[in-house]
């Protein structure tokens, strides 16, 4: 199942911390990726073999039909600004979408949305892949998470 499709999107909020803005005003470009990992935990659940786990089902799981063992790792980013990302103290909007599955990774979309205005600020895209803890050869993705992906 792959395309340019969105196969799946949650909404999650992101609130912005006073350390992520720069000397203008605005949300540092360092910290749009770890906003990215934010939303990208808020709507996955927290990784296998990390965390304490516990809490609610993520709204998409990721993880449905992996092996014992597997990890997930970010292999790229793409991040394209929109508009400037003021610091507010409003929850950004961040629409997390999966845009394609590949035979080993999950291509990820994002939209960042002002939390005042919902100015469209950002769109960005991470691809994930997945790994064999044990030899850290990657792991092809299997026919559960195709479905759980697909919704």
């Amino acid at each position: 199942m792959t395309g340019a499709a969105e196969l799946r999107s949650v909404e999650v909020r992101i609130p912005l911390r006073w350390a992520d803005m720069d000397a203008y005003g605005h949300i540092n470009n360092i910290a749009v990726v770890q906003l990215l990992e934010e939303a990208r935990v808020a709507a996955f659940g927290v990784p296998s073999g990390t965390g304490a786990g516990g809490g609610a089902p993520a709204p998409i799981d990721l993880l449905e039909g992996v092996g014992e063992g597997v990890r997930t790792f970010i292999s790229e980013h793409t991040v394209k600004y929109r508009a400037q990302m003021p610091y507010r103290p409003v929850p950004l909007r961040v629409v997390v979408s999966v845009d394609a599955v590949k035979a080993a990774s999950v291509h990820v979309g994002y939209r960042l949305h002002d939390g005042v205005d919902d100015a469209l600020c950002a769109t960005a895209t991470s691809v994930m892949v997945f790994v064999d803890g044990q030899t850290g050869r990657p792991v092809r993705v299997t026919p559960e998470q195709r479905a759980a992906l697909a919704g």
